[in-house]
């Protein structure tokens, strides 16, 4: 989709279209995101968080109002639109973690998210799953009161989105079908990011693994209907857990991710030995510089690599440029999966052009490729700004995979 407002940087455009897309289950209202983009200087990180949190604040103080004076669906439509705006206020303030604008709008958006779920219709518990030394947080959906075992889909974001936000991605379409929904933010994710620094890792089964434990515990998940959905980056997170975890009966790549690594390799006439080893030397200025330009000239690398760095705890752009090297699906990590596989694309995605037909590709398992177009308003990562589009058709596939497995 063409861009609208903010025709000069991308990464603006596609976060304001993100927000547009969450009107579809309530993450967000039109006159509230265009009247908020207006007022935004463009490429101005600051100008983007004192708007956005100017407008969630004042879309909290009015929820908090009704809710005093009773009026509990107002609030919870409030709150949940304040949830996303104030997630949104901080997205592009990671080059500095430590500005104390990160935490206090992360914090007051997870607020206004679990406020309004104590309000919602659906059941939405929030949840504590024990993993390693810690816990990882997250949101169970409770599709009805019945104990009869049910299919449940376990969803994660990716690079940069948070549990809160997998409600409009995936989790209130899947438990309005009927589903049992778990929601949750692994390392690298804002939750753990946020709590305890915890950076992301490439072996997402071991992180999956534990999710899968504490999900198969309840009695009321039908061990052999589980799927699991990986937005964003979580397209290649998920098939990787996927690869390790036959308890994944049914995958999602949402859209689909082959390797990380291909944009850093490709710089090195896709030699990755010889991308590992300059980018992992103790000096290489001509690649420093040349990274710095990068991020001098495109907004999206701008943004990639401030965020990338404190997401997997690099201590500079080329340690960060480095690291994604070891996140991909080759070597034959994407022939293990073997669970019926749905592979989505977005043919005017900004960030990963090829790579979901890549994934698709290498499957070996039984596989769907699910390509959305611009005459649907749908070509965007992650199909954003067609949000009931996709999730219907993603929600179709998995009942028909889990009514041919039965």
């Amino acid at each position: 989709m063409d861009a609208l407002i903010f025709e000069k940087d991308v990464t603006f455009w596609y976060e304001t279209l993100r927000l547009l897309g969450h009107i579809a289950y309530g993450g967000a209202d039109f006159g509230e995101v265009i009247t908020t983009a207006q007022r935004i200087t463009e490429s101005d990180y600051d100008s983007w968080h004192k708007e956005w949190r100017a407008t969630a604040d004042r879309v909290a103080g009015e929820a908090r109002r009704s809710l005093a004076a009773g009026h509990e669906v107002s609030a919870r439509d409030g709150l949940l639109r304040a949830s996303t705006y104030y997630r949104s206020a901080e997205f592009f303030l990671h080059g500095d973690p430590s500005d104390p604008r990160v935490d206090q709008s992360y914090a007051l958006g997870v607020e206004s998210f679990r406020a309004a779920a104590r309000l919602s219709d659906i059941r939405i518990e929030p949840v504590l799953i024990p993993y390693a030394h810690t816990a990882l947080t997250g949101y169970l959906y409770r599709a009805g009161d019945s104990r009869t075992p049910r299919p449940t889909i376990v969803m994660h974001n990716g690079f940069d989105g948070s549990a809160e936000e997998m409600h409009f991605f995936g989790a209130a379409a899947f438990a309005e079908r009927g589903y049992h929904v778990l929601t949750f933010d692994g390392p690298g994710q804002p939750g753990p990011m946020h709590r305890e620094g915890l950076v992301f890792r490439p072996d997402w089964e071991k992180v999956v693994g534990p999710v899968l434990d504490y999900l198969l515990a309840l009695p009321e998940v039908d061990p052999e209907r589980v799927a699991l959905l990986g937005a964003s980056m979580g397209g290649l997170l998920a098939p990787r857990a996927a690869a390790f975890e036959p308890r994944i009966k049914a995958l999602i790549a949402f859209d689909g991710v082959y390797d990380m690594g291909a944009i850093v390799a490709g710089h090195f006439g896709e030699d990755r030995d010889q991308a590992r080893a300059v980018l992992g030397a103790e000096s290489a200025p001509e690649v420093d510089e040349i990274i710095q330009g990068l991020m001098a000239n495109d907004p999206v690398m701008r943004w990639a690599f401030t965020h990338g760095m404190w997401v997997t705890g690099a201590r500079s752009p080329r340690g960060y440029a480095a690291k994604m090297l070891d996140y991909h699906l080759r070597d034959g990590i994407a022939e293990r999966i073997r669970c019926p596989t749905l592979v989505c694309s977005a043919p005017g995605d900004f960030a990963f052009q090829g790579q979901p037909e890549a994934l698709h590709d290498h499957l070996t398992c039984p596989r769907t490729f699910l390509e959305f177009t611009a005459e649907e308003g749908a070509d965007a990562h992650c199909q954003s700004g067609a949000q009931r589009l996709a999730m219907a058709r993603i929600s179709d596939w998995l009942d028909e995979t889990f009514r041919s497995e039965k």
